[in-house]
């Protein structure tokens, strides 16, 4: 009986000594736990900057990637081409850029944009006319942008005239009526995501010179596609979305229009009205020959925080 109880206990003497050996390692993690409880807000530090330096060698790589295709693509290299005119101000794909190069080939008139889906105000097509002097009409079916106006004593003098309003097809020219926005204009910029084509489409009453429309580059520059209308339909972060090039340019045919380029991200096509466009542009006026493919990953900002610049003295 005794050999029997001793062979059982010697048996467990090596899950006792593990067991132990466990005990000794918990007891080490929490006389640890302080040291690495302190050590935290440093290996987060660690973890931010290794991110911001990620985030940073991915812009500069970004910019390189664009600034070599525009100088070395033949395509690129085209005077009559918009891309080696870009910039970046307060635009998000160097539409600052396009949109000064056009207006110094056909002039501007009035000096009136009007921007349908402005974000909060600091990054669109029409913040930098803005602080050039230009004076226009703002609409979003958010409130944000109205917090980076209010406090500006320079956008208070009437040169900005600004709606909170959900547009569609069927109440957007009414809502430009309301405003009174022109007839004629200098730039009419549209970005509602979903349902930009028929918004245009719904304002085929007013006339401006220059047409900026973000159209959907999954689609193949050669397809006529378009969204399913729904009017209260947003967009839902999918590639279901607004329009192709090619509808587009089908539209813009329809309405008076010619399609005069991309925006390299392949995110905005710019219009010019036919009576304008002479020999200004590279022919031919087609979604094959302006489309720019998607490359939204190279989407980055070349300059400091957004802002609205001072608004020019002499505006």
């Amino acid at each position: 009986m005794l050999r029997r109880m001793l062979a059982k206990i010697a048996r467990c003497l090596p899950l006792y000594r593990e067991l132990l050996q466990i005990r000794d390692a918990l007891f080490q993690v929490r006389d640890a736990l302080p040291q690495v409880r302190d050590a935290l807000p440093q290996v987060r530090d660690a973890l931010n900057r290794i991110r911001d330096e990620i985030a940073e060698f991915r812009t500069m790589e970004a910019i390189r990637y664009c600034d070599l295709e525009l100088e070395y693509n033949p395509r690129y290299r085209e005077s009559r081409r918009l891309h080696r005119y870009a910039f970046q101000v307060s635009s998000q794909n160097d539409e600052d850029g396009i949109i000064h190069e056009i207006f110094r080939r056909i002039g501007t008139s009035n000096r009136i944009f009007a921007e349908v889906g402005v974000g909060n105000g600091t990054e669109n097509n029409t913040a930098f006319l803005l602080s050039q002097g230009w004076k226009g009409f703002w609409i979003d079916g958010s409130d944000a942008f109205l917090r980076a106006i209010n406090a500006r004593r320079d956008l208070q003098n009437g040169c900005l005239t600004s709606r909170v309003f959900f547009v569609d097809k069927e109440n957007i020219a009414g809502c430009f009526e309301q405003l009174g926005v022109p007839r004629d204009f200098d730039l009419l910029s549209l970005d509602v995501d979903q349902n930009t084509f028929y918004i245009w489409e719904a304002l085929r009453e007013f006339a401006p010179r220059v047409v900026v429309v973000e159209y959907n580059a999954a689609i193949p520059p050669d397809i006529d596609w378009k969204v399913r209308y729904v009017a209260n339909r947003t967009w839902d972060g999918t590639q279901n979305f607004g329009a192709s090039l090619k509808a587009f340019e089908t539209l813009g045919s329809q309405l008076g229009y010619s399609l005069v380029g991309c925006d390299f991200n392949g995110v905005n096509a710019f219009f010019v009205r036919n009576d304008l466009v002479a020999d200004k542009f590279a022919e031919p006026f087609t979604a094959e020959n302006h489309y720019e493919p998607p490359r939204y990953a190279h989407a980055h900002r070349r300059v400091l925080a957004r802002t609205i610049l001072d608004r020019r003295q002499d505006g």
